[in-house]
């Protein structure tokens, strides 16, 4: 059977990936550059800048502490060529993996025409297609907002701006913030609401106390104008900066619309097997809505390959992990079926201990905080904040635990390798079994 994926990004490459694996005819097409957002415009390029400002912070630390002298020079322009240099050698590796399987990738843009996708003047026949286009940084309809920068924007600055505005409360947000200004830049942030609403209250205040002290937070702050230097905020006032926008994505369902169904944000309509309005034809990533997650869009992508092949598959969204690249890393999850009140909950936080990444730390009393959150009436976690440099890894193993629905009880069988996962030892083993 013949199977067309058109974009390539995190659900596209690993449903592309999962077809050919199971003896599928592949052909992906790509508008721009292999791996999509996630490694060329998005989360790898934010990885690879707070890999830079945690050494920064790391140095200047050492630094206080009097063991170490040393001054550093930060050439902007040299880690963005390095960056852009480690993304071409990655595009080559996603592009050998796919073609190992046998799949065929095709470079253009392509559009859809009744029952076959056109792209750079040829014509394809498909018996499945998936539509795995992503999304695009969504920019507000307020005035001169096309001075605005965006994250497909982070690799084409020449220098570090003195003085920025990011618009937006989310983790894009906070991200874009903690680097700019541990890369010497003085930053504001406007968030129209809440900030960082993901975060419980108490997570949310370390990171503000402890990773990005040096940047103004501006909550229920709405922008009326943007300028090239400077935003006009709703009372007023004026803020000089670059203005930078995170507030959001938008999908680029453009390619689908009057062929598949809609959702009312334009997202693409789909089901638990990733199918479409459209027999044959699913959706997955992004442009699907949902959690914007690299790891969901793969999940999803896998999901769609494996139903194009005849393996039926449901995608499941319980129990999702997520994460803040900061200089030291954060991390959540929550257990959406558990629904009860304060009163049959218990919350047991403590700081951060001593682990990998976090020794030093203990002189400046910054080693991090853990939450968690427990049903009392069923035994089981309902919700993970968690700050220190294992909480990825903690909380990823940890929401699967969740998502397997064990309790409490089963914990005491948890074996930690000291000293990555001492946080949610101590919380789950020691204080309350």
């Amino acid at each position: 059977m013949k199977n067309i994926v058109i974009g390539s990004g995190p659900a596209g490459r690993l449903g592309s990936l999962e077809l050919g694996k199971l003896g599928q005819d592949v052909t992906l097409i790509e508008k721009n550059h292999i791996a999509g957002t996630c490694l060329n415009e998005g989360c790898m390029v934010i990885c690879a800048l707070t890999d830079i400002t945690k050494f920064i912070s790391t140095n200047k630390k050492f630094n206080n502490h009097g063991f170490l002298k040393s001054q550093l020079e930060i050439s902007y322009e040299k880690i963005v060529e390095k960056i852009v240099e480690t993304q071409e050698m990655l595009r080559k590796l996603n592009q050998m993996e796919n073609e190992s399987f046998g799949n065929n990738i095709i470079y253009g843009e392509a559009s859809i025409e009744e029952n076959e996708i056109k792209v750079n003047g040829e014509s394809f026949e498909y018996d499945n297609l998936m539509i795995a286009t992503g999304a695009r940084p969504f920019i507000p309809d307020i005035k001169g907002s096309e001075y605005g920068l965006t994250n497909k924007d982070i690799l084409k600055i020449d220098e570090i701006p003195e003085k920025l505005n990011i618009i937006g409360g989310g983790i894009i947000a906070c991200e874009i913030a903690n680097i700019y200004s541990c890369l010497g830049s003085e930053v504001n942030v406007l968030a129209r609401s809440t900030f960082l609403k993901e975060l419980g209250a108490n997570a949310k205040k370390y990171v503000l106390e402890k990773i990005i002290p040096d940047v103004n937070i501006c909550e229920n702050t709405s922008v009326m104008e943007a300028f090239k230097d400077k935003v006009v905020c709703e009372n007023g006032g004026e803020l000089d900066g670059i203005p930078f926008f995170a507030t959001g994505r938008t999908p680029n369902s453009e390619i689908a619309e009057g062929f598949v169904e809609l959702n009312p944000d334009r997202t693409i309509k789909v089901n638990e097997m990733m199918e479409t309005s459209v027999s044959n034809v699913y959706a997955a990533g992004d442009v699907t809505g949902g959690y914007l997650l690299t790891p969901v869009a793969r999940m999803e992508g896998i999901t769609a390959a494996r139903n194009m092949a005849n393996y039926p598959n449901k995608v499941s969204y319980e129990c999702i992990p997520q994460s803040l690249s900061l200089n030291m890393e954060v991390s959540f999850v929550e257990n959406e079926k558990i629904n009860c009140s304060d009163d049959e909950t218990a919350t047991i936080g403590i700081p951060g201990i001593a682990g990998p990444g976090s020794f030093w730390n203990i002189l400046d009393g910054e080693t991090g905080y853990t939450e968690v959150e427990f049903d009392k009436n069923e035994n089981k976690i309902k919700r993970i904040n968690s700050i220190s440099p294992s909480s990825v890894s903690d909380v990823a193993y940890l929401s699967y635990l969740m998502r397997e629905g064990y309790d409490l009880d089963d914990y005491a069988d948890f074996l930690e390798i000291h000293p990555s996962s001492d946080s949610n030892y101590k919380i789950i083993k020691n204080m309350w079994l």
